[in-house]
């Protein structure tokens, strides 16, 4: 059965999925700072954008999966199939009614939705109407992303990962197209962002379709708010929407306070998070998809020791890549602005500018990943109680961080204050994976193996030798700013191939193993 394939073998399906996803997703990016830049109608886009994708993050991919994969999973291990396709239908008609009327709600009051999440935009009236305007076009995205949450949610508990994993392909590609062949034709180009928005979310639902008929779970939305199933999966949701999305609602208020800053803060802030979000999403965000069903399973089942046991891995197999991964990207991070979006109005000062906030999230990237491994440990058991406590105390950090950082910084003149955000929001990253942790280890749910010393300083050893050795290479700004894009994508591709294998070899040389870094291929999830 799919369940039973192996962690990596899973994950490997899910993160090259998103790999994919990821490197069109930087190809759209090219394209956005080629023929957009970082000026006035990016801003706007990338704010009407950021609000239904906020929500989806929150609700849909945050609140509304994991509270209904672990009801989901228990259903399926105690109760008979049509008891689980009741449960599908009455959740879907519920969700799709709160939802129509969200975004209802959304068009007619998209210019105080503007307000309320870019106020700076407020002192320039051109671009807050322009803002307000592609925001009805972008807020029926949430309607779709959240209905293929749900079809994402059955379909991973199922052990089906590869068509929700290939979904967010199709954003990407409809971005492209749009920016590419339809923005030209266009007296206001951002609107074809707009629409390719609202095109592809409609095709990435359709087409989990044909394999929820195949496992015989597509079924017609049915309205029953009084279902036991239905009450629980909601009751646990606005708990886990503030839980699993507290990175979100963190990157938010940096939204917020950029929109005061000089103008291009957004659009750099923007651009160092989707080059952060790389890693992140290839890697622990699909590892928190794959492990998700399973810990819950085990659960259900009260199949404790399996339940530590992957909780074990999943921590390996992320301090194994991504405290490597951060040190990569904060060595690396000029080069790789410089060489995906550096060209044509994305200016030498751009590049700079970016490369300072990059620098800023990638020493979060190792929490930001902890996170998406600990939250899944509690949504799984329906703890919703600890994520939130944690979640409370790392947002009061980041908005204290804000103020002390940012503000004197800004009112000072001192250089890039927009990076002050994305550093606080990194710390604040640290605060809540350490929480996270530490009730973990209270409540006795996960029991370390041994061995947690050695593999300590083999990682830690083998990313200080490369981190350093990367940053020695890289050489100075000068020349990748001067060199042509094809000399850039060259040495930046011998950078980060060399990074990999002498990360890898310093690991064989201090006696590391794949399995010591929980990459057994065949152990079943």
């Amino acid at each position: 059965m799919a369940l039973k394939r192996g962690l990596a073998t899973n994950l490997s399906t899910v993160g090259g999925f998103t790999m994919l996803s990821r490197l069109l997703g930087f190809a759209r990016d090219v394209i956005f700072a080629t023929y957009f830049g970082a000026g006035f109608g990016m801003d706007a886009f990338l704010v009407a954008f950021k609000i239904p994708n906020f929500g989806r993050r929150l609700f849909a991919e945050g609140a509304f999966s994991q509270a209904f994969v672990p009801v989901l999973s228990e259903y399926r291990a105690r109760q008979d199939k049509q008891e689980v396709r009741a449960l599908i239908a009455q959740t879907e008609g519920a969700l799709g009614l709160a939802l129509m009327l969200l975004v209802g709600l959304g068009v007619l009051a998209a210019p105080l939705f503007v307000w309320v999440f870019a106020p700076g935009f407020h002192t320039d009236p051109a671009k807050f109407g322009l803002t307000a305007n592609l925001l009805r076009l972008t807020f029926a995205y949430l309607l779709f992303v959240s209905l293929l949450a749900l079809a994402a949610g059955v379909l991973n508990t199922y052990g089906r990962f590869g068509t929700p994993a290939f979904a967010p392909v199709l954003l990407n590609v409809a971005f492209i197209v749009s920016a590419w062949i339809v923005a030209p034709h266009l007296n206001q180009p951002v609107y074809a962002l707009a629409g390719a928005v609202l095109v592809a979310g409609a095709l990435q639902l359709l087409l989990q379709l044909p394999s929820l008929y195949r496992l015989g779970l597509l079924v017609w939305p049915r309205l029953r708010w009084h279902d036991p199933g239905v009450r629980r999966v909601f009751r646990l949701m606005l708990p886990v929407a503030f839980g699993a999305s507290v990175t979100q609602v963190n990157l938010l208020v940096d939204t917020l306070i950029a929109s005061f800053l000089a103008g291009g803060s957004v659009s750099w802030l923007y651009y160092s998070d989707r080059l952060m979000e790389f890693p992140l999403g290839v890697f622990a965000v699909a590892l928190g998809t794959v492990i998700l069903p399973g810990l819950a399973r085990y659960h259900a089942r009260g199949q404790l020791r399996d339940y530590s046991a992957l909780l074990e891995r999943a921590l390996r197999l992320t301090l194994f890549a991504m405290p490597a991964a951060a040190a990569g990207l904060a060595a690396l991070s000029g080069p790789i602005v410089a060489t995906l979006f550096g060209y044509d109005r994305f200016t030498p000062y751009d590049v700079m500018m970016t490369r300072a906030s990059l620098v800023a999230y990638a020493l979060g990237l190792t929490a930001f990943s902890l996170i998406k491994v600990f939250a899944p440990a509690y949504f799984a058991r329906q703890d919703t109680r600890t994520p939130v406590r944690a979640g409370i105390v790392a947002v009061a950090v980041n908005l204290v961080l804000n103020v002390a950082l940012v503000v004197p910084w800004a009112l000072r003149g001192g250089p890039a204050p927009h990076a002050g955000l994305a550093l606080a929001t990194s710390i604040a990253a640290g605060v809540n994976a350490l929480l996270l942790w530490r009730g973990l280890r209270r409540r006795s749910i996960y029991h370390p193996r041994p061995g947690w010393g050695p593999f300590a300083v083999r990682v830690s050893l083998a990313t200080v030798v490369m981190g350093l050795g990367l940053w020695l290479a890289a050489g100075s700004m000068q020349h990748w700013i001067a060199w042509s894009a094809w000399e850039r994508i060259g040495h930046l591709v011998l950078l980060i191939v060399g990074g990999v294998l002498g990360y890898l070899f310093t690991l064989g040389l201090l006696g590391g193993r794949p399995r010591h870094f929980g990459l057994n291929r065949h152990e079943p999830v």
